[in-house]
């Protein structure tokens, strides 16, 4: 078993392939580009699409860009590798835009020329495809202002977001550690000690994460004004009715999907508000401090070294699907996962996915903590989806945010089964607190971060540039509305600076929507086995249908009272671990 990224599958010569991929790019701008019959020749559209499909399958953003793209994030204070991963990106923009006018052209048929490809026999494996370049149609600038907005992008966003991201990554603090030593760690590292059960140890991690926190607020007030006003511009330039509407279009999904997802969820924020007041009692305080949100209740000494924590993994992908089991070890044996953390290394995890023949691969920060497990079924479930997904073919191959959270969190509640199966019943009722607290982190601390998210957004159209001060005024306020008066907000209003994930616009629904998705499929498969067969042909289907098309077919309705179902399931949740304190005299 591999514990670093094996590269050897990605990188080559670029500079060799550059003429290569040119000359595929020119050859399709000039072919498509003087005939202009695929606008109203089926036959001539299916063979403009085929080329089309080849192009995105063997060129668009993998090898040497790739490659780039993933180096950076095991070292983000590299310079060079920046260097020679702009040089790629801008290079490939420049390429994608000598066949942006395709698209353009194509979308802005007849209605009735759209029907007639849309109902064609010999379009049919391009018909998801037309469908959405169709309905999105009056979306889309002129071919100048497209190429425009893909050559702005690195220095309007890209850049902006990096720098921040780079900065931290480079910063390491004296803390405490959980055996009393003063101890140098870079930040991930200080965001897992607040979490510990000892509170000299939360308290000096949360001074030191702060410190780093403050020394970059004025740089990350001027990085989020950016991307806000780059949002902005975007949004208005396309017509857009609300600051998501851009998301909503991308996961192909409608705003009723959105709105019901965030009243429902909103409706429970009392479950949490009424949490927190359980959880500072039992740690005998009016209050607990923000940084204890996810605190442990009491010590867990179990530790689990990456191999510990990977067997675990197998012995749970075993049960549910041979292929998940051997997915994982193939990952595993030709170094797609980087397990452990280091300076200058992204402090997160993720799984990532370039081209339908680029190999997936997991980034994780492993340090032996039970959560370390959970985090790696839940990555290596976004890498299965992936792998899977490969089936749907080179111009589906993506997997609609509204649904990306699922095939992860239904993996990681399978792995948290499993280990309350293995402990006693005092260790079950600390490590069902825990687990309750990632669910709420998924679903209800999530909405309250796209709440934020939609008013800054929209304050910064109607009055410009948001200072620090706001920014973290807003944020407090959404935060402390999930978690109520039982938590101590201060120095919080510096905690959206580190967040990656207000930078992505809008992404953070689709951990809420994703998990209460799962726990319906969670609780059909243990109804019934065989629907395992029905979840695969799910994790196997990327943009080539909208998620609901997926779900009826599932027999599953996402309205509001579904997720207010699956909220449901929640309160269930708390309500065990409350009885279950009671027995134990804990509460």
């Amino acid at each position: 078993m591999k514990t670093e990224w094996d590269f050897s599958g990605i990188k080559s010569n670029f500079e060799e392939k550059r003429g290569e991929i040119e000359k595929v790019y020119d050859s399709f701008s000039e072919k498509w580009g003087k005939d202009s019959s695929y606008l109203t020749d089926k036959k001539k559209i299916k063979e403009a699409l085929e080329e089309m499909e080849t192009i995105s399958r063997t060129f668009s953003g993998g090898g040497e860009s790739y490659y780039y793209t993933l180096k950076q994030e095991l070292d983000q204070s590299d310079s060079e590798v920046r260097r020679k991963f702009m040089d790629i990106d801008n290079f490939m923009v420049k390429q994608n835009n000598k066949i942006i006018f395709f698209s353009i052209n194509l979308s802005k048929i007849s209605k009735e020329k759209q029907e007639e490809f849309l109902k064609s026999q010999i379009l049919e494996k391009f018909k998801p495809f037309l469908r959405d370049l169709f309905e999105n149609s009056k979306y889309m600038l002129s071919e100048k202002e497209e190429k425009v907005l893909s050559l702005k992008e690195n220095g309007a966003y890209e850049m902006w977001v990096r720098m921040v991201s780079s900065l931290l990554a480079k910063e390491e603090r004296e803390v405490i550690d959980e055996e009393g030593k003063k101890k140098n760690l870079v930040y991930p590292e200080l965001i897992n000690l607040m979490k510990s059960f000892d509170e000299k140890v939360r308290d000096s991690a949360r001074d030191a994460f702060e410190e780093i926190l403050q020394k970059y607020e004025e740089i990350a007030e001027f990085e989020l004004n950016a991307v806000l006003e780059e949002a902005k511009v975007n949004s208005e330039l396309r017509g857009f009715s609300r600051p998501d509407e851009g998301r909503s279009r991308e996961d192909l999904i409608d705003f009723e999907f959105i709105d019901s997802l965030l009243e429902a969820v909103k409706e429970k924020f009392s479950l949490t508000n009424d949490y927190y007041k359980f959880k500072a009692k039992l740690m005998g305080k009016n209050k607990i401090g923000y940084h204890e949100r996810s605190a442990e209740l009491k010590k867990i000494t179990k530790e689990y070294g990456h191999e510990k924590a990977v067997n675990l993994v197998k012995k749970v992908f075993s049960k549910l699907d041979k292929e998940f089991l051997k997915i994982f070890e193939e990952m595993l044996e030709e170094g797609k996962v980087d397990f452990f953390p280091k300076k200058g290394k992204n402090g997160g995890a993720f799984c990532a996915h370039s081209r339908i023949i680029d190999p997936i691969y997991v980034l994780l920060n492993h340090t032996g903590k039970l959560r370390d497990v959970t985090v790696i079924a839940h990555e290596i479930g976004h890498a299965i989806n992936s792998v899977l997904m490969k089936k749907d073919g080179p111009l589906y191959f993506e997997t609609p945010k509204s649904t990306a959270e699922v095939a992860s969190t239904f993996m990681e509640d399978f792995v948290y089964e499993e280990i309350f199966n293995e402990v006693d019943e005092e260790e079950r009722f600390y490590l069902k607190i825990m687990k309750f607290e990632e669910d709420i982190a998924t679903i209800q601390r999530q909405v309250a971060l796209y709440r934020f998210e939609l008013e800054i957004h929209n304050l910064f159209k109607s009055e410009g540039y948001l200072s620090k001060e706001k920014i973290g005024e807003i944020f407090v306020k959404h935060m402390s509305s999930y978690m109520g008066e039982a938590v101590d907000m201060k120095n919080a209003h510096l905690w959206w600076i580190y967040w990656p994930h207000i930078r992505k616009y809008f992404y953070v629904y689709s951990y809420a929507s994703g998990l209460l998705i799962s726990k319906a499929m969670q609780k059909k498969y243990k109804e019934d086995k065989s629907f395992m067969e029905k979840i695969k042909v799910f994790l196997s289907t990327g943009t080539s249908k909208r998620p609901r098309e997926v779900f009826k077919e599932m027999g599953i309705k996402i309205d509001k009272n579904f997720f207010l179902d699956g909220l449901s399931e929640l309160e269930r949740d708390f309500n065990e671990i409350k009885e279950l304190g009671k027995k134990l005299g804990k509460a």
